[in-house]
């Protein structure tokens, strides 16, 4: 099952287990790590962490809901709803993790789903990747939102 803003991260190499909960609400994010064994096992630590995500978002007054929420506009000048500089991380077969920036397009088909993908900016240099990422997500806004 899985939990809105709650994702589990284990790490066999550094010897990390538990769940990550991370809370976005009007430009403000709160995380926090919640450790199976500090938190006593895998099930009490996720117990914690709704509870805490539960709590925060009551807090500083988001709405709680499992739907995941589409933006009409942005929230910052100039940004594009849906597409975000983020940096991927990925494992070679040597197991080094090697990172590289991308933009990533994100939309969602139908409540409670979200699909993505991404263009890198390595392959194509910061501004085409921005306008094919741009691109994505106007096909995918007509698609699935209308004109």
């Amino acid at each position: 099952m899985k939990h809105k803003s709650v994702s589990r991260i284990d790490q066999d190499e550094k010897h990390t287990h538990g769940w990550y909960v991370r809370v976005r609400f009007r430009g403000k994010e709160v995380s926090r790590f919640f450790n199976d064994k500090l938190n006593g096992g895998k099930r009490k630590a996720l117990r914690e962490a709704i509870t805490f995500r539960d709590e925060l978002e009551r807090r500083i007054g988001k709405p709680r809901t499992d739907r995941f929420v589409v933006q009409r506009e942005s929230t910052r000048k100039g940004d594009v709803v849906g597409v975000r500089q983020v940096v991927k991380f990925t494992s070679t077969a040597e197991g080094e993790t090697r990172s590289h920036q991308v933009y990533e397009v994100t939309w969602s088909p139908e409540p409670n789903v979200v699909q993505r993908t991404s263009v890198s900016i390595r392959k194509y240099g910061k501004r085409e990747a921005l306008r094919r990422a741009i691109a994505i997500r106007k096909d995918k806004e007509r698609l699935y939102y209308g004109s």
